[in-house]
């Protein structure tokens, strides 16, 4: 860990009233979202997944949308300015595929099953104990990523505005508490669709002033390569095993630790993203949705990592002792150099939404998880559906306010992306495993779940905390740690799911219809993983699926 992460007092923004109207404007149109969506909630099916009835390019761009939050863009701008042209990888490398992998292949089993989280999956394939301890990690992995999103929100809105940051707070937070507790998931997503495109009206002006400023492309490539080396401006130079590079860490890892299993492991089970798809209308809507998605990832890493590469132009010693600014200084630091009035109005107006499309996807999220797979099903069981809906209510208020206590944990990382990367393998990566093998062999016994989840989030906490933190051996890196981190996570939930399996009996086949690929179950009215409806049998799937993985596998060889 690091010193506390605050934002330079010199980069207070020059607002005006032309700045606040457009802010004003956007929390009145978020608020009439939330009260629009009201009138659609009925039952609980309503409130936690949106009754089941959007269509694809709604859910498509909530889906990106929840994920490009304040921290995605703070921490992605920061990885820019500390490593350079590898920040490409949590894109092309480390998102794309695993975005294809579970339109085509996981959301039929997820969609198909009719369950509504993704831990209630776990309930069918393994047993309640597997449920229970993947429902708690999840609920508290959620607040642990909404707080990151409302420090981000404080510390730059204290900066940037000069508001204190319990005022922060208490706005940005009850802005998400109203539209949230009003029309639950629709709610949010409808205006994660509005937020996707305010985000990029504040990104883009800060993209291309940026480069005007610094030469253009060119002009920016020979500045970061003079001063930082060659290696810094593209995404594969310096990886060889044994070579040293800024990311301190190697093809190997990369693709591995990042690519494989911290990716999947977050695209694939993480309920904040995958609960947008189980909103849609039909399975193919829900297959299309990470699809869609993926077509505007491809292209937002231009938006995030320039802005940190013009910053490490323009600040050489960004991030250093020797300067007041840090690695998340850099989009601030832009939008108060760049930036005219107006302009900057929307550029604000775009980082609040960002924060409130992260936080109000994990909260979401949490209040689903929390009142169906915790509550519902271990506390109060069998009670009439509107008190669920109430519950879900009232349990968004508490997590929200307990999201306010764990973003004190974020401010001790200097880069809050390693902050938010270091969870997902703690968390996502061995929720991962269990899925990837549960639903591909058919020998996992339901014990093996629950074991498999403990060894992996152990595995990989002991490497952090102790192999790394402990110096015992040399990572040179938050981030390569946190691949190595998800590499061991998986590797030691997966042995010891196998293990755990060869000794315990595994599921009745009868109960795995529809869980297991291969498998389909006579209740569906779509085939999850076989027959005439199958994946591969659908050219319009694959044709998206094919464009996609083509795009994000030549893009990353151009640099």
């Amino acid at each position: 860990m690091h010193t506390p992460t605050y934002l330079a007092a010199e980069l207070r923004l020059p607002t005006n009233w032309l700045d606040y109207s457009i802010l004003g404007i956007y929390f009145v149109v978020v608020l009439g979202i939330g009260f629009a969506a009201r009138r659609s909630v009925k039952t609980s099916l309503d409130f936690f997944l949106s009754g089941r009835s959007l269509p694809a390019w709604v859910t498509g761009l909530a889906f990106v949308a929840a994920n490009l939050g304040a921290t995605e863009i703070l921490g992605m701008a920061a990885n820019s300015a500390q490593y350079g042209v590898y920040t490409t990888h949590w894109y092309w490398i480390g998102a794309i595929p695993a975005m294809v992998f579970l339109g085509l292949v996981m959301m039929p089993f997820y969609y198909g099953s009719k369950v509504r989280s993704v831990p209630e999956f776990l309930l069918l394939r393994f047993d309640k104990a597997a449920h229970m301890l993947s429902s708690i990690l999840f609920a508290f992995a959620a607040i642990l990523i909404a707080g990151v999103n409302l420090y981000a929100l404080a510390i730059v809105v204290e900066a940037l505005l000069g508001w204190p940051e319990w005022v922060a707070i208490v706005v940005a937070g009850f802005f998400v508490l109203a539209y949230i507790t009003l029309g639950g998931l629709s709610s949010a997503i409808y205006n994660e669709v509005l937020q996707f495109f305010v985000i990029l009206a504040g990104l883009i002006p800060i993209t291309i002033l940026g480069l005007k400023k610094v030469g253009g492309w060119d002009g920016l490539s020979d500045s970061l390569s003079q001063s930082h080396g060659a290696d810094f401006m593209t995404s594969w130079g310096g990886t060889g095993i044994g070579s040293a590079n800024p990311l301190g860490a190697n093809w190997l890892t990369i693709v591995l630790g990042l690519g494989f299993v911290l990716s999947f492991g977050y695209w694939t089970t993480n309920f904040a993203e995958v609960q947008r798809a189980l909103s849609a209308k039909n399975l193919s809507a829900a297959q299309r949705t990470p699809l869609i998605a993926a077509f505007p990832k491809i292209f937002i890493v231009f938006v995030v990592m320039i802005p940190g590469l013009v910053a490490a132009v323009l600040v050489p010693k960004i991030g250093t002792p020797g300067s007041d600014l840090q690695y998340n200084d850099a989009i601030p630091y832009l939008m108060q150099q760049l930036l005219p009035n107006g302009v900057l109005g929307i550029a604000v107006t775009g980082l609040l939404a960002a924060f409130m499309a992260g936080m109000a996807a994990n909260v979401s999220s949490f209040n689903t998880v929390f009142t169906t797979d915790i509550w519902a099903k271990y506390v109060v069981k069998d009670r009439e559906d509107a008190y669920y809906v109430r519950f879900g209510r009232l349990i968004t208020v508490i997590g929200v306010l307990a999201s306010i206590g764990t973003a004190f944990l974020a401010s001790s990382f200097s880069n809050i992306m390693s902050y938010l990367q270091t969870l997902f393998s703690f968390f996502n990566v061995p929720m991962f495993v269990v899925f990837i093998i549960g639903m591909f062999w058919k020998r996992a016994s339901m014990k093996s779940g629950f074991w498999g989840l403990i060894a992996g989030t152990t595995a990989a906490m002991v490497n952090y905390f102790v192999i790394y933190k402990q110096g015992i051996i040399d990572i040179p890196s938050d981030q390569g740690a946190n691949f190595v981190s998800a590499i061991a996570g998986f590797v030691a939930g997966a042995v010891v799911m196998v293990a755990v399996s060869l000794f315990t009996s595994p599921k009745p086949a009868a109960e795995l219809q529809g869980l297991v690929y291969g498998t389909t179950s006579p209740g569906m009215t779509e085939a999850p993983a076989k027959g005439d409806d199958a994946w591969y049998r659908r050219p319009a799937l694959l044709g998206w699926g094919a464009v996609v993985l083509a795009a994000a596998c030549y893009i990353p060889f151009s640099f």
